[in-house]
């Protein structure tokens, strides 16, 4: 007996039609994406199914960046097997609706450590300026 698509097997994202996925929009060197639901292997380019929300990850004036979501929609199609792609799982892990994805812990324990360094790095020139 086939084991249930829950179950983690893997076969059911092989066989998922639709797709959450982030579709980028905006100017160069100005992302603006929206998060929508696709057919899993038609281009961005088309027509999307719905959109569930938007995502800036360009800081405004006070350093964040905005996401919008659709909690309920994003269920709804959840619940009818769409599949999440990576960059709106870490999206939705931040918002709390996910657990936290593992490369966003990875994320910050890169930017910690380059802090630690460039605060190292600034107290021995500050210690060799005073000689």
């Amino acid at each position: 007996m086939p084991l249930p698509p829950a179950s983690g097997t893997g076969r059911y994202f092989a066989k998922a039609a639709k797709s959450i996925r982030l579709i980028r929009h905006g100017c160069t060197n100005r992302p603006f994406f929206h998060i929508s639901v696709t057919h899993r292997r038609r281009p961005n380019s088309l027509p999307v199914i719905e959109q569930l929300g938007s995502y800036d990850p360009m800081p405004n004036m006070d350093n964040e960046k905005l996401v919008a979501l659709n909690l309920e929609r994003i269920k709804y199609w959840l619940g009818h097997g769409a599949h999440v792609t990576t960059p709106v799982a870490e999206l939705l892990g931040l918002a709390g609706f996910f657990p936290i994805h593992p490369r966003s812990y990875m994320t910050a324990w890169r930017n910690r450590r380059t802090q630690r360094e460039n605060l190292a790095e600034a107290e021995k020139e500050a210690e060799s300026k005073k000689e």
